[in-house]
């Protein structure tokens, strides 16, 4: 669970809704064609769970003096401009995890990790 203690108690959130939404989001975005798998234990999930199952894939969110710290792995399509397309994500992500939650983003950080040829 990601808990977050503020003034008036703590709220906890499952880090399944956090992974689904955030990817959810960053998929959306024009030029991202998936995300990728983070770390050696997201890419056993991948070969294990069914294609569009495994929500936390390229996901991964700490929390860090109560505020969220999003790292996403992204696969894009080629020849679209990298730099817009992360201004892009970050923007979005941001902006529905703290509408979505009422929690404070305090950084995105998205790495390009493949492209992708049409």
């Amino acid at each position: 669970m990601i808990k977050i203690e503020n003034r008036y108690g703590s709220v906890e959130i499952s880090p399944d809704y956090f992974a689904s939404l955030v990817g959810h989001v960053a998929s959306n975005c024009y030029g991202v064609v998936g995300m990728v798998a983070s770390d050696a234990v997201q890419g056993i999930k991948t070969m294990v769970y069914p294609k569009g199952e495994m929500m936390d894939k390229g996901v991964r969110i700490r929390v860090v003096g109560g505020e969220l710290l999003l790292d996403l792995h992204i696969e894009v399509s080629y020849g679209v401009n990298i730099a817009a397309i992360t201004r892009s994500i970050v923007n979005n992500v941001r902006y529905a995890v703290e509408r979505a939650t009422g929690f404070k983003v305090q950084k995105v950080n998205v790495y390009v990790d493949a492209m992708k040829h049409s």
